[in-house]
């Protein structure tokens, strides 16, 4: 007999294609059908962390993915305009990433939006639950990185 009992994965999975689709509706609904969801939060670490030198092997540990990946997501980026990369004086291996008015535009447009499903997605959920809720996240993450390790891509 199939077992009846709820899987972690399935339901994060579950809930994340569904805020994704959200996130896309509303993003249609603005004009702003050419962002993916992960520019969207790259964008908005960039903007948050504008003070400092961002690097590629920072978004790859901020967002958890690997660096095939990120290549990838970046190089798409800088082709919209949405980034450039800088070199720095103190190493010329390096290129920092740095925000174009485009990009900083474009996240700017969004982050009401964004804002706005966050609110209508924590609705009528109590105050003491989220924080139990973020527990559970940070303790899942902190398990799952145990399992896997920090070399996991």
């Amino acid at each position: 007999m199939c077992c009846k009992k709820r899987k972690i994965g399935h339901e994060l999975r579950t809930l994340d294609n569904m805020m994704s689709r959200n996130l896309m509706a509303a993003a249609r609904e603005r004009g702003v059908d050419e962002l993916t969801a992960m520019h969207g939060w790259i964008l908005g670490y960039l903007c948050r962390n504008e003070d400092k030198d961002i690097f590629q092997k920072d978004i790859e540990a901020e967002f958890k993915i690997c660096r095939s990946t990120v290549t990838n997501i970046l190089k798409l980026m800088e082709k919209k305009g949405y980034i450039r990369r800088e070199s720095v004086p103190y190493d010329a291996r390096l290129k920092k990433l740095v925000l174009t008015d485009t990009g900083r535009e474009l996240h700017e447009n969004t982050k009401d939006m964004i804002d706005i499903l966050e609110e209508q997605t924590i609705e009528g959920i109590p105050k003491e639950d989220l924080e139990t809720f973020y527990r559970v996240i940070d303790q899942l993450k902190s398990n799952v990185k145990n399992m896997l390790g920090e070399t996991s891509c």
